[in-house]
This record gives structure tokens, C-alpha cells and sequence, in this order.
């Protein structure tokens, strides 16, 4: 039996068949590294570099992301400093408003309660001469009535008359 497997034509080799596959594969390697390698090569050095190239653009469009978010939160930072300096000064100025507001109000509340004391003062002193008129009025009234009534006589009059004169020398 193991001359059978050895005679075997497939499995024993045969020198001519083997030249001719080696020149058939050599041939086909030739034609393959002509034709075909080269081309797959270059495809994939091509995709290597447009992989490259995406990589490099990604990269850059990273930095350039990373530089516009710095850039923006720079800008917000000013914005909302900008924003905390406006407030502050609208609320100062509301304070020196309430101020002045409150100072005017002072002011004009002392000239209405000086007016009212100016006013009431003359008030005053309109009704005490009122009052003094009136009661000089009722005294000379009064006085008339009395001197009238008293005076009736001549002797009394010479005695007032007299006394007024002495009176009046000596004021």
C-alpha cells in the first residue's frame, strides 16, 4: 500500500510541472506587482494621507474651538463685568437720586413750616391788633358813656380837664 500512495501521479512530483509553476508564478507576480500592487499601494498611501489630512484638519479646527470658547468666555467675562459696572453705577446713581430727592424734600418741608410759622406769627399779630382795636374801640365806647354820664356837670369837667393836662406833662 505505500507504493500505491507513492506512485500516485498528483502527489509525486514531476520536475517540468514544477518549472512551469514556478514560471507561471513568477510571471503572475510580475504582472501583479506591475498592474495591480502598485495601483492598491497607492490607494492606500493616498487614503493614508487624505487620513492624515482630515486628522491635521480636525486638529486644527480642535485648536481653532478651543481658542474661540477662550475667546468667548474672555468676551463673556467682560460682559458680565460690564454688566456688575453698569448696575453698580445705575445704583449709585439711584442712591444720589433718593438723596437729593430726600434733601429737596427736606428743604421745601423747612420752607413750608417756615412759611406756616411766618404765616401763622402774622395771623397772630393781625388778631391781637384786631383785638387791641376792637377793645380800644369798646373802651373808648365805654369811657364816652362814662365820661358823658359823669360829666354832666361843669366842675366835673374843669376836674378831668385839669387832671388830663397834669397827666400829659408828665409823660
Amino acid at each position: 500500500m505505500t507504493s500505491i500512495i507513492l506512485m500516485n501521479p498528483l502527489i509525486t512530483p514531476d520536475p517540468g510541472l514544477a518549472i512551469w509553476a514556478i514560471l507561471i508564478f513568477s510571471i503572475l507576480l510580475f504582472l501583479l506587482s506591475k498592474f495591480a500592487f502598485r495601483p492598491i499601494v497607492n490607494s492606500l498611501k493616498e487614503r493614508q494621507d487624505s487620513i492624515e489630512t482630515a486628522l491635521n484638519a480636525a486638529n486644527k479646527a480642535k485648536e481653532e474651538m478651543a481658542q474661540l470658547q477662550s475667546k468667548n468666555e474672555d468676551l463673556l467675562r467682560e460682559a458680565k463685568e460690564e454688566r456688575n459696572k453698569m448696575l453698580l453705577e445705575a445704583k449709585d446713581i439711584a442712591n444720589k437720586t433718593m438723596d437729593d430727592a430726600r434733601e429737596r424734600a427736606k428743604v421745601e418741608y423747612a420752607k413750608l413750616i417756615d412759611n406756616a410759622r411766618k404765616d401763622f406769627e402774622a395771623e397772630r399779630v393781625s388778631a391781637l391788633m384786631q383785638m387791641k382795636n376792637e377793645a380800644g374801640k369798646l373802651a373808648v365806647d365805654i369811657a364816652e358813656k362814662l365820661v358823658k354820664k359823669e360829666l354832666s356837670d361843669k366842675k366835673a369837667q374843669e376836674d378831668l380837664v385839669s387832671s388830663l393836662i397834669n397827666e400829659a406833662k408828665f409823660n
